[in-house]
């Protein structure tokens, strides 16, 4: 690059020095071995309390099995996006698999969870059009719903009666309108109030969606997410799911009538622009559901787990916000407080990352933890035995 290019970049150089100055600047661990509760990152066996492994999918012998089966018989790729010669009969098995486990008419997968969000609020919605959004929602919800160029009205975060005065200051505007939250929210950990939301959208015709990837395989029968959970089959117009979390693989999907998924299919553009998932990715994202219906174990061995860290963080003193899923926030306060917090644990041996601005507002910097279904009592007894140890020394007992 010539010195003429790289003085045009050299702004980059600055805002990184001024997140370096902040102690803001992340630089991601090196995981060396499996996604597993005890593994090894940048050189180090540490308890793993970082992944978005809930149900230890991600080297379940019937994932295995499945990935390895597909790859010999279907070879490494697809080599095309889904509309041109991407689309196997193993996607199509996958998609009419998550609409039976959904209860809902169909259902299309995606290449992310957020490209299914981005696409889809991008894809039904335009310009004349309005989008009722909690201020927590996820970022891929707030990217697409710049994409469709709709006016946003964001309401705060669980405010139902916020969110209905919006709609109905609305109601008399011309075109459609939207009312999505998260199902679970990523970075706290509390459900969304989605009965008395889905009773404002019928109140006054809004479109109800909800984006459950954090509820996917954790809430609801089976790990139906936040729509069965609530009992609300049938009033959620589009819901979004995850294959990447609790699944255990990679991808999003989208799950609703026909129409919808027949719509997007021909209109969402990460949909449309994208090479289809891999056979392998494919095969062991089915024996996951299959999993799910056959183990339901898991996802009680998931909950003990998290009433059993969360009961030992609350017995040291340690606020976790407002989570009332397996997602625990401890909460710092100060960025760089957090971050200093979270590589004296990484030394000590837990792997628990810090989170701060912008991700989370000014001020509410914290750890964000997630035991798993797998992890032993023993292995969550050391990891709060560490934090104990590591909070006194930072003064935060």
């Amino acid at each position: 690059m010539s010195t003429q290019q790289s003085s045009r970049l050299s702004y980059l150089g600055e805002e990184l020095k001024n997140l370096e100055t902040r102690g803001l600047r992340v630089h991601a661990r090196v995981l060396q071995a499996q996604q597993t509760p005890v593994t090894r990152f940048d050189g180090r066996e540490v308890i793993n309390l970082s992944s978005n492994n809930y149900l230890g999918l991600t080297t379940h012998p019937k994932l295995l099995a499945a990935a390895e089966k597909a790859l010999k018989h279907w070879g490494a790729g697809t080599a095309a996006v889904r509309t041109i010669t991407g689309t196997m009969s193993l996607h199509l098995e996958l998609e009419e698999h998550i609409a039976r486990f959904k209860h809902t008419e169909a259902a299309v997968v995606f290449q992310s969870g957020f490209t299914a969000n981005a696409g889809t609020v991008s894809s039904v919605l335009g310009r004349e059009d309005f989008i009722v959004s909690d201020e927590l929602n996820h970022a891929s919800i707030i990217d697409g719903a710049r994409l469709s160029r709709a006016t946003i009205k964001v309401f705060p975060h669980k405010d139902v009666a916020a969110a209905e005065a919006i709609l109905r200051e609305l109601k008399d505007q011309p075109g459609r309108k939207l009312l999505i939250t998260d199902g679970v929210f990523s970075m706290d950990g509390d459900i969304a109030p989605l009965p008395e939301l889905c009773d404002v959208a019928e109140r006054y015709g809004a479109i109800m969606m909800v984006d459950d990837a954090h509820a996917s395989g954790v809430l609801g029968k089976n790990g139906r997410g936040t729509v069965d959970h609530f009992g609300l089959h049938g009033r959620v117009d589009i819901q979004v799911g995850t294959l990447s979390k609790a699944i255990g693989v990679l991808g999003g999907y989208v799950a609703g009538c026909a129409d919808l998924i027949e719509f997007l299919k021909l209109r969402a553009r990460p949909f449309l622009f994208s090479t289809s998932h891999p056979p392998s990715v494919t095969a062991s994202c089915q024996a996951a559901f299959e999993i799910l219906e056959a183990e339901p174990e898991r996802i009680e061995r998931l909950w003990e787990n998290t009433r059993y860290f969360q009961q030992g963080l609350a017995e040291l003193g340690l606020s976790t916000g407002m989570s009332e899923t397996p997602i625990t926030p401890i909460m710092v306060g100060e960025g760089r407080r957090a971050m200093e917090f979270s590589n004296v644990l990484f030394d000590a041996g837990v792997l628990a990352t810090g989170i701060a601005y912008p991700t989370v507002p000014e001020g509410k910097a914290r750890l964000r933890t997630i035991v798993t279904a797998t992890h032993t009592r023993q292995e969550l007894s050391r990891a709060l035995e560490i934090i104990g140890d590591v909070a006194r020394r930072f003064a935060l007992l």
